[in-house]
């Protein structure tokens, strides 16, 4: 006679348990970014000066932050920064990621060679191009040295051109990013619409400009939000190559953000620009989130 085998019931899953790993790292996250965010809030609208002081001052920080001359030196500072910042990365970004989409020999040591700079941190950066575009040790020297006397590349120390040089030293640090963006997207276009436009008699360059590139408009989209959010929050950078000087000539809202908050004694000042950086990088983000989280629901 057969005897059925006795099943043993199911062990029930611990469905808390990872929760429960992961709630303390929640919960210090939330409380160490949101609540301090909603700390510098307020702080923005508090009456503090050297130290805190949380008296309720209304809007009157806010107002002083809009009529400070050197806020509005470093807003339209960050206007071109941006400006030269995201457009050059972009265009040289681009170029280089179609020279490598040709398959050229030694590919992998370019794209190496061409996304080291990412590996840097902006300290490093500004620090090497520091020393690049000073007159008396850089290219400036260098040239003279050749027997170019008359050669002047005084960029750095000319207040009207400084903030050039940080768009430079921008542009070299983030070109690499952006080409492994594209080079990524470039792969990703089916060969068969490349063969199809060929057979059609597309020359290549025509292919690229009217084909290939318009239809990395969602690397460019991505692309566009990455770089404008360090261009909004640029700091390091600017302290190492100029320290926002000559003068204030390079001055961006984050530098003005750690001067009015740590050595001016204007720490209502401070968290104003802060919250106002803020306000401006979650104009950018918040959309482009909305539009990817309304693809993905598709």
């Amino acid at each position: 006679m057969s005897q059925t085998p006795s099943t043993s019931p199911a062990r029930p899953r611990i469905d808390w348990l990872p929760k429960l790993v992961v709630a303390p790292s929640f919960v210090l996250g939330f409380l160490f970014i949101y609540g301090l965010i909603l700390w510098n809030a307020y702080f923005s609208v508090s009456a503090s000066r050297l130290l805190p002081n949380y008296e309720f001052a209304g809007i009157e920080p806010y107002i002083n932050l809009f009529e400070s001359d050197r806020f509005q030196v470093a807003s339209w500072n960050l206007a071109i920064f941006a400006t030269l910042f995201i457009g050059g990365a972009l265009a040289l970004g681009l170029l280089l990621a179609v020279l490598l989409d040709q398959k050229i020999r030694q590919e992998g040591v370019l794209r190496t060679i061409y996304l080291y700079p990412m590996a840097l941190s902006f300290i490093v950066t500004g620090t090497a191009w520091k020393w690049i575009l000073n007159p008396g040790l850089g290219i400036e020297a260098t040239v003279r040295g050749w027997g170019f006397e008359s050669f002047t590349f005084d960029w750095l120390v000319d207040p009207d051109k400084a903030i050039y040089c940080v768009a430079i030293a921008g542009i070299w640090q983030s070109a690499g990013f952006v080409m492994a963006l594209f080079l990524a997207g470039l792969r990703g276009i089916d060969d068969s619409i490349i063969k199809a436009a060929q057979v059609d008699g597309a020359s290549l360059p025509r292919i690229y400009w009217r084909i290939l590139i318009p239809s990395l408009r969602p690397v460019f989209f991505s692309t566009i939000m990455v770089l404008s959010h360090i261009a909004i929050k640029s700091f390091d950078l600017v302290m190492a190559l100029t320290a926002g000087g000559p003068g204030f000539a390079t001055d961006l809202p984050a530098t003005y953000m750690y001067s009015m908050a740590f050595t001016r004694g204007q720490i209502n000042l401070g968290a104003a620009s802060a919250t106002v950086m803020l306000a401006v990088v979650a104009a950018i983000v918040v959309p482009y989130l909305y539009s990817e989280l309304r693809s993905t629901k598709r």
